[in-house]
Formats: C-alpha cells, structure tokens, sequence
C-alpha cells in the first residue's frame, strides 16, 4: 500500500479492488490501488490502455459498468466514504464534490440545450441558487475559462462552439459547483496540440486559484510531465509506482516506468532506436495473483518475481513495486 503523508487529503484511495462478474466467476480488474490526492495538487495517472486508469476514476465516482463491483477497499472524499452511499448520494456527490471532465465533450454536453441551461442546470442541482444567480455565475464561469462573449454563448448550442472550446465548456461544467476534486479522464485526446496545451495550462491554473485536487488520467507522459505533481504508473490494474513527476521521469524506478519513458523520443538525445517493450499487457485473469504482472515482458526479472508479489520498496522520493529494490537493498546493507 502507498502511503504519502498529507495535511487532509481530498481523495484517499485505500486497498480498492474492483471485480468484474462474469459467468466463470469474477475477474479481477484492480488489485489494491492505494493513492493520495491533496488540496491544488495534480496526480497524473498513467499507464497503457487497459491498466485500469478510468476504471480507477469511475470506481471514485460511482459509475462503474453494471458488471462490475467494488470488491474491497474505500474511497475517501473530503475525509468522508463515499464507496459505500446509496445511489441518491452517489449522484449528489457527483459534481457537488467530484466534478468530471471527460475526453470528448460532445458526450458530456446535451445537444439539444443551450450551454448556459446546462450550466444552470447543473448548479441549481447542488447548489441553493436561483435561476438568474445561476446564470450570472455561468458567465462568469465561461469568462474565467477563457471563452470570449460569454454572455451570447450562453444562449449558443454546443455544435456552434470548435472542440477546444467546448472542452473549455465542459470544464466550466466541472467547476461550476464549486467540487473538492475533479476527475480529468483523458480530458486532451481529441484536441489538437496547441489546444492541448491551452487547456492543460488552464486546468493547472483553476487547480492553483480554487484550490482543487485533480486526478489527471492519461496515457501521454508529455501530460504528465507538464501538469502532475505526482505521478502514479499503473500495470494490469496494480500500482507499478508512485512518486513526484520530476523523479519518476527522470530517475525511473519500476523496469515498466523506464519502458513507458524510453519509448519516447527526445531531440538531441543520439539514440539510433526507441525501447520498445516486449509482448502486451495480460489480460484479465492471466495474472498470477503471487507474482509480478510485468514478470513476462521485463528483461530484468529474478527468480522470486514469478514466485511473489512485489510489496512497494522506497526509492528516493518514491515508492516502487518491484523485487530489484529488495536485492539493491541487500546488497547496499552488505557492503556496509
């Protein structure tokens, strides 16, 4: 389990593990996610697809798929449980202490409605306002994320408004209740780079003046890079590391972690050929519970990584769940 020490964090996950039911019995989609998330701080989640990222960022929220079950394990918001409500209070938690930001905003805004009724709509939900407050409070909303005449695109449909800024709309959406945390679940992938770059800058910003905890979901370490504070690097639905993003990116301590950054290419760097990680992620219920899940595709395993699960070994500033530490450990202790 990975513990950071931390003045009232806004989200605590502890031991969470999520099953999936099938008729075979259930799978195992995520295996004692254990993570942390403090007041203005940004927590990069990243990992490739199918590491169990949005599956993480649902559970919090309570929009898990109708298969699937938290098996153990809480979740804290603001010091409260919330894994365990009842699906009235789920929806009340939703947007009043955990906003969403989703990659396509055309799934997350109506259509059919104006953006300022949605807006309204919204903060009338949580919040004891009237009509006319809301609105006033929803253009000041699309002014402070950066949208021009937020007055007349109030009254616009969400087809008038270009991708960035309707992702713009949807974090105003996000915010607007004024949440504790807010969810951001690949909240770039459709955008192009410069309107990437706009929203990340405008995300880590709201993050700063409001005070709000971010979990940023992503696979794009360039993100991370520029947005985390920590970073967490998931595998097969268990945690591989967890530490601050300066020392993770450049000091990786997990074989999976220096694969993700060795695939990426750098200007300048001289090297004739990118890392390439062997094989692919298992698949749900082809990892053996006493071991690595990574043991088939690292070209630096020990014996014990097939036989044990790896509990989390300090590194720097870090915690990593990998056997190498235990035997760099030993020999350190040895040679003193």
């Amino acid at each position: 389990m990975v513990t950071v020490a931390r003045d009232e964090p806004m989200l605590e996950i502890r031991g969470l593990r999520v099953d999936l039911q099938t008729r075979k019995g259930p799978l195992r989609v995520l295996d004692d996610i254990s993570l942390e998330v403090g007041r203005s701080e940004v927590l990069g989640v990243v990992g490739e697809s199918g590491a169990g990222k949005s599956m993480t960022g649902a559970a919090v929220n309570g929009l898990l798929p109708a298969a699937v079950a938290i098996a153990g394990g809480e979740i804290r918001v603001n010091g409260r449980r919330v894994d365990n409500l009842p699906a009235d209070d789920l929806r009340k938690m939703r947007g009043r202490e955990v906003g969403t930001i989703f990659q396509d905003p055309m799934t997350s805004l109506n259509p059919l409605f104006r953006v300022g009724d949605q807006l309204v709509e919204t903060m009338r939900a949580h919040l004891p306002m009237s009509r006319d407050a809301a609105w006033r409070r929803g253009v000041e909303l699309l002014t402070e994320v950066g949208i021009a005449e937020p007055e007349q695109r109030m009254r616009h449909y969400p087809h008038q408004f270009s991708g960035g800024m309707r992702q713009r709309v949807v974090i105003a959406l996000a915010l607007c209740a004024n949440p504790s945390l807010i969810i951001a679940d690949e909240p770039t992938t459709a955008l192009d780079v410069s309107v990437q770059s706009q929203i990340l800058r405008l995300l880590k910003r709201l993050s700063a003046e409001h005070g709000t905890a971010i979990m940023l979901i992503t696979h794009d370490m360039g993100v991370i890079a520029e947005m985390a504070d920590r970073v967490a690097v998931l595998y097969a639905g268990r945690i591989a590391e967890v530490g601050p993003v300066g020392e993770v990116l450049q000091r990786p301590g997990h074989p999976y972690t220096e694969g993700l950054m060795g695939s990426i290419p750098k200007m300048g760097s001289g090297v004739p050929r990118l890392t390439q990680i062997s094989g692919s992620m298992p698949r749900l219920g082809e990892v053996v519970p006493d071991s690595c899940p990574f043991v088939n595709r690292c070209n630096v395993s020990l014996a014990v990584c097939s036989k044990a699960r790896p509990p989390d070994f300090e590194f720097g500033a870090s915690t990593v769940a990998c056997w190498r530490h235990e035997a760099a450990q030993c020999r350190a202790a040895s040679n003193e």
